[in-house]
């Protein structure tokens, strides 16, 4: 479980953060983000609360980024894959962009979401030719005139 703090600890600990990691925690952006990560992924609305709170741990320098899927587990009960997903969105859309003063605060490398590798299409030995096309399928095409358009001069 982590560490309690009371208010006043936090208010200390908030006047001490980077700017950028002070509009992140109070944002419209973060909060948006956590909201539509919990509706997409099925979280109760009575666990959204907690994700919001060890968010705040996450931005204040009291919870490791690195932590926040299992304290999710752990504290909120929520199950392993549901958790990672969580935790895996929350990392793409609130801490990466405050990665460098989150790096700083832990004097650790946030890595980035996993990007998948992209597969790699080989071409079979026999490659089919398209076949000619000659005149004879050609159909002549007539040269219609437009009574609506004026001419250009």
């Amino acid at each position: 479980m982590p560490k309690q703090y009371t208010k006043e600890q936090f208010w200390k600990l908030y006047k001490n953060l980077p700017q950028e990691l002070k509009n992140a925690l109070f944002s419209e952006e973060t909060s948006d983000a956590i909201y539509e990560t919990c509706k997409r992924n099925k979280v109760p609305e009575e666990k959204v609360g907690g994700i919001t709170e060890y968010v705040g741990h996450v931005l204040l320098g009291v919870l490791s980024p690195d932590e926040f899927q299992k304290t999710l587990e752990k504290e909120l009960k929520l199950k392993k894959t549901t958790a990672k997903k969580v935790a895996q969105e929350i990392n793409r859309f609130v801490f990466y962009p405050v990665k460098g003063a989150l790096e700083e605060i832990y004097k650790i490398e946030i890595k980035s979401a996993p990007v998948l590798a992209e597969k790699k299409v080989t071409p079979s030995k026999e490659v089919p030719t398209p076949p000619k096309v000659t005149d004879k399928y050609r159909e002549p095409i007539e040269k219609v005139t437009d009574k609506y358009r004026e001419p250009i001069e």
